[in-house]
Parts: structure tokens; sequence; C-alpha cells
């Protein structure tokens, strides 16, 4: 069900963000505005519905795919389109920018 944040990793990020409208919140359980960023994501998930999925990756856990894209400092959140890289967002976000970042 696409109304809660996925937890994603090196593994399957290629599978998970390479069709439709893909938020990612890269994140590590030590930054404070990350743990902040959290029940945003939540809100934000239940509002987009099937419209977007909403995920986050472990920047420690999965540092191949933060190195891709260049995540020097976190939060960062990429919007995903088809597998593309569309809008880039760092530090916290609010639940309505990242409504209208995804619909």
């Amino acid at each position: 069900m696409s109304s809660t944040v996925e937890k994603i990793n090196s593994v399957n990020f290629n599978e998970v963000t390479g069709k439709g409208t893909v938020l990612v919140d890269f994140w590590a359980p030590w930054c404070g505005p990350c743990q902040m960023q959290l029940p945003i994501l939540e809100k934000v998930a239940q509002r987009v519905g099937e419209k977007a999925k909403i995920a986050k990756l472990n920047v420690e856990e999965s540092p191949d795919v933060a190195s891709k894209f260049n995540i020097y400092s976190i939060p960062t959140l990429i919007v995903f389109k088809e597998g593309q890289p569309v809008k880039v967002f760092q530090g916290l976000q609010t639940e309505d920018t990242l409504v209208n970042a995804v619909s």
C-alpha cells in the first residue's frame, strides 16, 4: 500500500524508483532534522496515496546510492520520475512542498 513510507536500500533502489513518481528521503538515524522529516513524510504518503511512492534510504547503509546522487548533506529529498531525478530538496521540507513536488 502506498500510504506508508517504504524503506529502500542499494539492492532495491532501481526497482523502486524505476517506475512512476517516487520521493526518496536520504537520511541517517543520528540526523536530527531527518528525524523531524519522517512524520512529515508519513503525512505526505497519506495525502498522495497511489499517485506517488514515498521512500527513505539510510545513507550509512547504502553509501553507494548516496554517492551516485552526490548526497553531501541530509536530509536530501529527491523526486524521481521513471527512474530519473527531477527535483532535489535539501534540509527539512514542509508537507505542502513535498505534496506539490510529487503531484
